[in-house]
């Protein structure tokens, strides 16, 4: 299996490449837009700040290859965020696969909401055989509302995505990579997907 994670200066990549070759697989970095076309599974991670991200993105025209993608694509955090149809976070337009906009928790909300959290209401092959209200970990200001494409929620002030899904595309508020036994088994459950 061919698993790649772009890399586009934006991302949490070496964590991600870890946690892949603990399930025994290779993650293969790459901006090369053949080789993220003809991999098997994509992942999209992102740490930083929306626009900045989305101007590498951009720069690199990956922002008009990743809405494309036919095989399995998985958003991390800022992945995911940028995936959804724009962000408050810089005023930023998105790659609008998922039907949603970013906005910012609530002022009186200590940001970033940072540590482990519980995800429910999971939908989706992406949580086969995970436990409702499993921890996760997160790290975020910014979260995607509730809404058609959700598969699973979370809660920080106020219920928000912690994962979305449509079609090929999947996208995880939280990070598996550093969500210990229960992140791993969402990892394999997204390698697993055909």
């Amino acid at each position: 299996m061919k698993i790649v994670i772009i890399d586009y200066g934006a991302g949490n990549i070496q964590s991600i490449k870890f946690a892949i070759q603990r399930l025994g697989f290779k993650a293969h970095l790459t901006n090369d837009v053949q080789e993220i076309q003809n991999a098997d599974k994509v992942i999209f991670p992102g740490v930083g700040e929306a626009s900045s991200a989305m101007k590498k993105l951009t720069g690199s025209g990956l922002d008009k290859v990743i809405p494309h993608l036919k095989q399995p694509v998985l958003g991390i955090c800022l992945g995911m965020q940028l995936m959804c149809h724009s962000s408050e976070e810089g005023n930023t337009k998105g790659l609008g696969i998922f039907d949603l906009d970013v906005v910012r928790f609530p002022l009186s909300v200590k940001v970033p909401q940072i540590g482990w959290n519980q995800i429910s209401d999971l939908k989706s092959d992406l949580f086969r055989n995970i436990p409702e209200t499993s921890h996760i970990y997160l790290v975020h200001s910014f979260y995607a509302p509730i809404g058609k494409e959700t598969i699973a929620t979370s809660e920080y002030a106020l219920p928000y995505s912690a994962a979305l899904g449509k079609d090929n595309f999947y996208g995880t508020q939280f990070h598996p990579e550093k969500s210990s036994a229960v992140g791993a088994h969402i990892l394999q459950n997204f390698l697993d997907l055909r």
